[in-house]
């Protein structure tokens, strides 16, 4: 998905600001005896909305209070590190920090130098099109339709992978605001873009004259990372309070805050 890293193993200097931010000193699980060791350093990235972006001079957005609830749930501190994204893995491998919640894709790749949680969110690409356009609802319906991307995207990727076989013709654009203008003004019949993204943009401006179509066209999780061998009570503490959330219905109370299904 956002912001690929071609070479995970090597350790850069990471030019950190910190936010202070978490639970009591000593925390305590509410639910059990359980303590922590320490108060953890986590990151996250500097901007990727709806995930984690600066409002009033704070950092919000949905990674910061999945952390915030979560630490609340578990009983654990941490300070919480914006930092730019390609210097995460680094600052993990390098245990300068102890964790990262950072809209960061699961893959093989990251797996063999970090330990993923479960999966805290399902993101994608999608189809957008025009609000009152009814004729556009699934992959077969992109036949012989203009499509607009965004240069380097994962949504360009799909539309790459699959202009020959699915028959639509392919635009290229530097920015999203540009692509999406594109199908507003009726020159292109649907863009491609990340889930999270368009639909966090949807949300916030009612009248942006779009909307996402059909099931989402690729599917990959978001997971909290720590790094690989390290930090298990963490990585522990988040999946279970990750779980708690869920099942409260606090998780989906978060997410609809961003993103209106």
């Amino acid at each position: 998905m956002k912001k690929i890293l071609t070479k995970l193993l090597i350790v850069s200097a990471v030019a950190v600001g910190l936010v202070g931010c978490g639970n009591s000193s000593t925390a305590t699980n509410a639910d059990s005896n359980k303590k922590f060791s320490k108060k953890y350093s986590i990151a996250t990235d500097v901007t990727f909305a709806p995930f984690e972006f600066q409002k009033d001079g704070k950092y919000t957005g949905i990674d910061i209070e999945l952390l915030e609830a979560i630490s609340k749930t578990e009983g654990f501190e941490y300070e919480l590190k914006p930092m730019d994204f390609k210097g995460i893995i680094p600052a993990l491998q390098s245990n300068q920090i102890d964790g990262a919640i950072a809209g960061m894709s699961i893959t093989d790749e990251r797996k063999k130098v970090l330990d993923m949680s479960e999966g805290y969110f399902e993101s994608g690409v999608s189809a957008v099109v025009k609000k009152d356009n009814d004729k556009i609802k699934t992959e077969s319906d992109f036949k012989g339709k203009v499509v607009a991307v965004k240069k380097g995207t994962s949504g360009s990727k799909y539309a790459e992978e699959n202009k020959d076989k699915l028959g639509f013709t392919v635009k290229y654009f530097n920015d999203s605001p540009s692509m999406m203008q594109e199908v507003k003004n009726g020159n292109a019949d649907l863009a491609f873009e990340d889930y999270p993204v368009v639909g966090y943009a949807i949300t916030v401006d009612e009248n942006s004259g779009l909307k996402i179509v059909g099931d989402k066209l690729t599917k990959q999780d978001y997971g909290f990372a720590v790094k690989k061998g390290s930090n298990k009570e963490l990585m522990d503490a988040f999946n279970d309070g990750l779980k708690k959330l869920k099942e409260s219905g606090e998780y989906d109370k978060i997410i609809q805050k961003y993103i209106k299904k």
